[in-house]
């Protein structure tokens, strides 16, 4: 490994392990203004995430989903396109694998989860596919257009849900449940890990190969770093974009059903959580780097934090909601380092300094 990679390699994890120690550090103020010692908290935080059992086990539960919906976004972002549907992609998915998963009750259990599989990616690239046309075709902000549509969507699935697919014998708005054959079976009696896990980990090693070792992947790279001269040379740069696109929605797609069949087993109007899984992916991809290791590892993080935000409840007098905040700084750091490299911002402020 010659010298340049190592500081390239040295300065990304800098990039990635900074902001995680400065909202620590903040979070870590905070506990001692309330009276508590924040060593306890994080010790305790730390070991029931990842040093218990079914703590890890329940880690890598919630990190399945997470890693997927990092990739996701990655894919798009390294091409420099700004995918913020992954959340729509995934609850679409979810969505309508569930409902499918409920109806299916006369196959055996390998081909229903496929055929509920197959329907979240449709659903995912589907829902993709309307911003990537709307970006070649009428070069409209995917930005824009994504946050808009997956507000759009949460008002769908929210009537379809109280309406035309609502569990009329529940006390509350959900779809039916999933049938056996759908869900994915606890592998350990105490903890909530399943096949699902690792079934991402071969999705994980593909994806490394394409964004590390395909042609796609160098093209991604080219496109990200400079749209016209990609076109210039002759790439098909609209085309590469639908295919993108197409793959960060099937991703979104295979992380919703995965939710739902492995974890909610029905749809409800609190499916993806707050902020939602779509929205940790895009922190896990910041936090990872765009890179496939750097996001497996940031996903595992990220849920070991979720895991154990009870623990600290439960074992500590500090209340869980710090787990909540120190989230959150994670997110305000990684925002400003991103728009940082975006717009240059150091750079700009050192040069109008020195003029």
């Amino acid at each position: 490994m010659t010298d340049k990679k190592i500081n390239n390699l040295v300065r990304s994890i800098l990039n990635c392990l900074v902001p995680v120690f400065l909202a620590f550090l903040v979070g870590a103020v905070v506990i001692l203004i309330i009276g508590e010692n924040p060593l306890e908290a994080y010790s305790v935080l730390l070991k029931r995430s990842f040093f218990t059992s079914v703590g890890l086990q329940n880690t890598l539960h919630y990190a399945g989903p997470l890693i997927l919906a990092g990739l996701a976004i990655a894919i798009t972002f390294k091409a420099n396109i700004y995918n913020m549907g992954v959340e729509g992609s995934l609850v679409l998915g979810g969505f309508f694998a569930g409902i499918v998963g409920a109806n299916l009750t006369g196959l055996p259990s390998i081909p229903t989860k496929l055929i509920c599989f197959l329907v979240a990616i449709l659903c995912g690239v589907a829902f993709a596919m309307i911003a990537a046309v709307l970006k070649v075709k009428f070069r409209a902000d995917e930005m824009v257009v994504t946050m808009m549509m997956n507000y759009a969507l949460s008002k769908a699935l929210e009537y379809l849900a109280t309406t035309v697919f609502r569990d009329t014998g529940a006390g509350y708005v959900c779809t039916p449940t999933v049938s056996e054959q759908a869900m994915f079976v606890r592998i350990f009696g105490k903890s909530r890990l399943t096949v699902f896990f690792f079934l991402v980990l071969v999705i994980l090693a593909i994806m490394y190969i394409v964004m590390k070792k395909s042609k796609l992947g160098y093209e991604i790279t080219a496109i990200g770093k400079n749209f016209e001269f990609a076109e210039a040379t002759g790439m098909n740069v609209g085309k590469k974009i639908f295919l993108i696109m197409a793959i960060s929605g099937a991703l979104a797609g295979i992380a919703g059903a995965g939710w739902m069949l492995e974890d909610q087993y029905h749809y409800t109007l609190t499916f993806s959580s707050n902020p939602g899984l779509g929205w940790d992916g895009m922190l896990i991809a910041l936090m990872g780097g765009h890179d496939p290791i750097g996001i497996l590892i940031a996903a595992i993080f990220y849920a070991g934090l979720k895991t154990g935000a009870d623990s600290i409840n439960m074992y500590t007098s500090v209340p869980k909601e710090i787990v909540a905040l120190i989230q959150g700084l994670i997110v305000l750091f990684l925002a400003v380092k991103f728009f940082n490299e975006r717009f240059q911002l150091v750079h700009r402020f050192r040069k109008a300094k020195e003029a």
